[in-house]
């Protein structure tokens, strides 16, 4: 796919699906910073949004603060915990209103997710927006589906710069 430099470009980042890729796969933590910046790859950044779960802990804390002065607006909601102990935290309907909204200022959506719920977002923003949608995620995580969907995909797991020590 052909990137110029006059494509406005918006990166939403699903960091829970990130997260549990990279701790599963490399027991490691992602680079964020490196996948911004190959996102916008010298074009024009429009917004910049990492989706991200609230538990109790301290280290997190940090990491938002990091992630934010990497360049990223950072959303934030509480994980639910069900009466069964069950947890729930997803950013999906979230990132899909965001997507939408943001489509008529974009020409490019970058979505940093292997998550296959958002195979209908995609097809909707290719068809009734015209936008084009790249995806980056790790190949071994990443819904078959949404990456032949996708315009255009940047598989993570091929380069060690997107992980941290």
């Amino acid at each position: 796919m052909i990137k110029h430099k006059e494509q406005r470009v918006g990166v939403l980042v699903d960091v829970s699906n990130m997260y549990h890729s990279a701790k599963n796969l490399y027991k490691r933590k992602v680079n964020f910073r490196e996948i911004l910046k190959d996102a916008v790859a010298d074009r024009k950044l429009i917004r910049a949004t990492a989706y991200v779960v609230k538990t109790e802990t301290e280290e997190e804390t940090t990491f938002f603060e990091a992630i934010s002065q990497q360049g990223f607006e950072v959303k934030m909601k509480d994980l639910q915990i069900f009466a069964g102990g069950a947890k729930k935290a997803d950013w999906d309907v979230g990132i899909s209103v965001d997507a939408i909204k943001l489509a008529e200022k974009l020409d490019v959506l970058v979505l940093v997710t292997g998550d296959g719920d958002y195979v209908p977002l995609v097809n909707y923003l290719q068809n009734t927006k015209g936008c084009l949608i790249e995806v980056m995620a790790f190949h071994q995580t990443a819904s078959s589906k949404l990456i032949e969907e996708a315009d255009d995909f940047t598989d993570l797991s091929g380069n060690k710069k997107y992980l941290l020590r």
